[in-house]
């Protein structure tokens, strides 16, 4: 089977980027035709769909790319298999969702997103992420590129570090974090908490009430940030100076970082929701806190970018849940149970290392997805399913 595969190319930082170069690679790696393209690329698009001639166009987004990653293909008579993260809703093209022959999400929690919002499609299936688990490794703390990069944090060799990444740290759980630590910092004292964002202080309102948490918590001194582009070595190095990877999301379709995390040989604190339910097992490679608060909304503006006529605002006859918060109790109990226990650290640890390997390197989830593209296509994909080890689950 020939696949193009559409997503940010050239590829740069960003999680759609990693998650396209990361199923191009591995296509390409496991001996399988694929070209990339970028989503927006019109013209090297007709090149590909004319020259190359694709048996699939697999277009990485979410609902609202659908006139690049599923018209495009269908007007030059092509077919597409969009594979979709979530944005909280899905407000438009479920007609055409629903015409498809095959929809790949990045979790279940994003299929049952869009089953909720009316795309009843049912040849819809989760399909994870892949990563590079050779890159994403676990590298000894005695390590001096690890051990520099503890002293630049300002990490004490005594302290634990904690750490959260995301363009917006916010999103990925930091608040509640830092409100749990708050909450064990007289019993285990010990700790630093870094988060890592594209730019500290972004968004402000967010930023301004992190700095109120730290200061009624009187925490100030035991939390750092790290900002701009790191390249994914660095990151690598970053993830193997933390003892804890927490991010209890407040709304996440996969959580690849988390992944990253435990390819690392690092326990992962997150919630009990979400893509994580297809990631993270419960007292085997981290630790689930359950849901405090779910967020719902009666309503929410629709825009002329999401495929319709004009803005306006689309009332829902049931509210929708649009977000998580982590229970902080349950949150503190989970962090103060790894940050005293190294023993439970190294054991969780080793556990995720396995875990992330045998179900998430980027060669197995690359020939699953290639395979059941093929097998549901109808199209000779040389077949390697046999050889898979992540399991599709069927709607």
């Amino acid at each position: 089977m020939k696949s193009m595969i559409l997503y940010p190319y050239p590829p740069e930082l960003d999680g759609l980027s990693i998650q396209g170069d990361m199923l191009y690679k591995g296509m390409l790696k496991n001996g399988l035709e694929a070209v990339p393209c970028d989503r927006g690329a019109g013209a090297e698009k007709e090149l590909l769909y004319k020259t190359f001639k694709p048996d699939a166009v697999i277009g990485i987004g979410y609902w609202a790319d659908a006139q690049r990653i599923i018209e495009d293909p269908l007007h030059f008579r092509v077919q597409p298999v969009p594979w979709l993260n979530a944005d909280g809703w899905v407000a438009n093209y479920h007609e055409l969702l629903n015409s498809l022959p095959l929809i790949l999400t990045t979790s279940n929690w994003v299929k049952e997103t869009y089953h909720r919002d009316g795309v009843t499609n049912k040849n819809m299936y989760a399909m994870p992420i892949g990563i590079d688990t050779e890159q994403m490794r676990p590298i000894p703390r005695d390590d001096p590129r690890i051990q520099q990069v503890r002293k630049m944090l300002g990490v004490e060799p005594d302290e634990k570090m904690i750490l959260t990444s995301g363009g917006d740290t916010t999103s990925k759980g930091f608040q509640e974090v830092l409100q749990a630590l708050g909450k064990i910092n007289g019993k285990f004292p010990d700790w630093k908490y870094i988060g890592k964002t594209w730019e500290k202080g972004k968004p402000l309102y967010h930023y301004r009430k992190e700095m109120e948490i730290m200061k009624d918590f009187d925490i100030r001194r035991k939390v750092d940030f790290i900002d701009g582009p790191l390249s994914r070595e660095f990151m690598c190095y970053l993830l193997n100076a933390c003892d804890i990877y927490a991010a209890p999301s407040r709304i996440e379709g996969f959580g690849m970082i988390q992944v990253e995390a435990m390819a690392c040989g690092k326990p992962v604190v997150s919630i009990d929701a979400m893509g994580m339910k297809d990631t993270i097992i419960h007292n085997e490679t981290g630790l689930l806190a359950k849901v405090g608060e779910e967020i719902k909304l009666e309503e929410e503006w629709a825009y002329k970018w999401m495929g319709f006529e004009k803005k306006q605002i689309v009332h829902f006859d049931e509210p929708k849940t649009f977000a998580y918060r982590a229970d902080i109790d349950d949150l503190s109990e989970h962090l103060y149970k790894l940050l005293s226990d190294d023993d439970l650290r190294e054991k969780l640890g080793q556990k995720a290392r396995k875990h992330a390997v045998k179900n998430f390197d980027y060669l197995k989830t690359s020939k699953q997805l290639h395979d059941l593209v093929a097998k549901k296509l109808g199209v000779n994909g040389n077949s390697i399913a046999e050889s898979a080890t992540v399991s599709v689950q069927e709607n």
